[in-house]
């Protein structure tokens, strides 16, 4: 697949996310194995002192993760991840770049670092995703996502 048509795919998918929109994050490239959301750090994603809520990083991250993972066109969950925050902003960009580490028949890897404002490092994470594809699962919520 085309990578501007991958991008495009993503955007939309994203339209229609209402998590995905609440939270504020934005879709900027997208290539096989690989995707870089990013975040526009504002009231609702900063903690009572003033910084980018642990939480908004984490989901930022989450998010870029499955987006990476999914490239392959097939579906996923989120199975098991951690995270290490390094520093903290207050408003401003963060971006989340995800890249997948390994790819399995049913499990994917993959790592992802989140930069803010002037490239700092603030947070590393991995996950590790499970490959719904095939399952009853899947087959209902892909179903119910379908329907208007």
């Amino acid at each position: 697949m085309e990578n501007r048509s991958l991008k495009e795919k993503y955007v939309e998918s994203n339209r229609r996310n209402p998590f995905v929109i609440r939270n504020g994050i934005e879709v900027e490239e997208v290539f096989p194995d690989r995707a870089v959301l990013r975040l526009k750090i504002g009231p609702d994603s900063m903690n009572l002192h003033g910084f980018v809520h642990g939480g908004a990083l984490f989901t930022l991250a989450d998010n870029a993760a499955g987006s990476a993972a999914s490239t392959d066109g097939r579906f996923y969950v989120t199975q098991a991840s951690d995270i290490h925050f390094l520093r903290t902003q207050g408003e401003g960009l963060a971006r989340a770049e995800a890249r997948v580490r390994h790819r399995g028949k049913s499990t994917v890897l993959v790592d992802v670092s989140i930069s803010g404002d002037e490239g700092k490092l603030l947070a590393t994470a991995s996950f590790s995703f499970f490959c719904m594809d095939g399952s009853e699962t899947a087959r209902s919520s892909l179903a119910a996502r379908q329907q208007p």
